[in-house]
């Protein structure tokens, strides 16, 4: 079977296109800048062959078409009728607590994906419009909706609920959710593999650190606590998100004269990173860059994300009573042996040490890189959301025949 997954993004489409037999990625590629007036459409094939240029799309059900013609392109191409695609996989952001696992997407499930908009406006309007689009460019093809928050819907009320006034959660659905959940669960399940741990006996803190950060206690492969929130913004210090703050500073802004729209931004867009390194940047390579040659705000900003992951860390640690490993993925977590260097030094409490060596070698690529005398396993393991949806999709498409 061969099913296509898409990302769709308010000005972006990314997408890929595999032959589940042997996992193979025929053809990759993402559609971005839509709605300007020069949209580019980036094609890669699975032999090297690519294609970059502008073209003239809209929206997301034109984007999508040009996708097509790519993969049915003569020269350019990896099918010859678009009947050859079995399923199309979508990410979708915010499931609430309607969207459990992942499902085949009906007029039910696509209320599901509306009435959560208020919990995610930037994600699954998006999302939704990606899913439309499939459905007028491959009629008869059913669309699978993997769902971000599913992963973590196995937190207990106790970790999920905030000690806000109960009805605020009965009426309006305000509680933890969690986010990244692709990837913490594609990841958990890889790194066990490859350090031969049954995941169905294992506790397991997984590190998604890059731009967004998210971390997961994972007890016997299900989520009993994360970092993020009712929205991606609670949790690890990031790129230009600021985390966990006293909710008070939200009302003292607004006090201050700032508009909610103008609060949403300092917290979202101009924080984290960016706000407090004072270098212009929420790229963590200049970060350390710029505090390697003194520069003190940068420092600072380092020193920050570092000790916001290993508070968390302790935490984890706590509620699964002791661990078997703790994994890096995402952008930083897989390049940076800098900053999972400080992390583990700050570990030493227990009894986790790393192995010099492998760790500054280990660039994006799976590896143990604790030393033999640590009491658990720190390892590396690269994320592939995209793997993960596709094997969902195929899944869930087996079970429904």
């Amino acid at each position: 079977m061969k099913v296509l997954v898409l990302n769709a993004g308010s000005s972006s489409l990314k997408f890929m296109l595999f032959e589940m037999e042997d996992e193979k990625v025929l053809a990759k590629g993402l559609v971005e800048r839509l709605g300007s007036d020069a949209p580019n459409l980036i094609y890669k094939r699975f032999d090297g062959v690519e294609f970059e240029g502008e073209i003239k799309v809209k929206d997301h059900v034109e984007a999508i078409k040009a996708v097509c013609d790519k993969l049915l392109d003569r020269k350019l191409g990896v099918i010859k009728d678009l009947k050859e695609v079995g399923a199309i996989g979508h990410r979708v952001v915010h499931g609430g607590e309607e969207a459990t696992k992942t499902v085949v997407i009906d007029s039910a499930v696509k209320k599901i994906i509306t009435d959560c908009i208020p919990l995610a406006p930037l994600h699954n309007p998006p999302n939704l419009a990606g899913i439309e689009a499939c459905e007028k460019a491959f009629p008869g093809v059913p669309n699978v909706g993997v769902f971000d928050t599913a992963f973590h819907q196995t937190m207990s009320p106790e970790a999920y609920l905030y000690a806000l006034p109960y009805e605020l959660y009965t009426k309006y659905g305000i509680r933890k959710y969690g986010f990244h959940g692709t990837s913490h669960s594609y990841v958990s399940r890889a790194a066990a593999n490859f350090v031969n741990l049954s995941l169905n006996n294992s506790k397991i803190i997984v590190c998604h650190l890059g731009n967004g950060c998210s971390m997961a206690a994972i007890n016997n492969g299900n989520v009993i606590d994360t970092t993020m929130g009712m929205t991606p913004l609670e949790g690890l210090v990031m790129g230009t998100r600021c985390g966990d703050i006293d909710p008070a500073i939200v009302l003292r802004l607004l006090e201050l004269g700032n508009a909610p729209q103008d609060v949403d931004k300092i917290l979202n867009k101009e924080s984290g990173l960016f706000g407090v390194g004072g270098i212009n940047s929420s790229d963590m390579r200049d970060i350390i860059t710029a505090s390697e040659s003194g520069d003190q705000q940068a420092l600072r900003a380092r020193r920050m994300f570092v000790r916001r992951v290993v508070k968390y860390i302790g935490s984890y640690y706590a509620l699964l009573n002791g661990v078997d490993m703790i994994v890096f993925t995402g952008g930083i977590g897989e390049y940076s042996a800098f900053v999972r260097e400080k992390i583990v030094a700050s570990l030493t409490a227990f009894g986790v040490g790393l192995n010099q060596k492998v760790n500054a070698e280990t660039l994006g690529v799976p590896a143990v890189i604790s030393n033999k005398h640590s009491r658990f396993k720190v390892v590396v393991m690269p994320t592939n959301e995209e793997l993960m949806i596709a094997r969902e999709t195929a899944k869930t498409i087996s079970n429904n025949d």
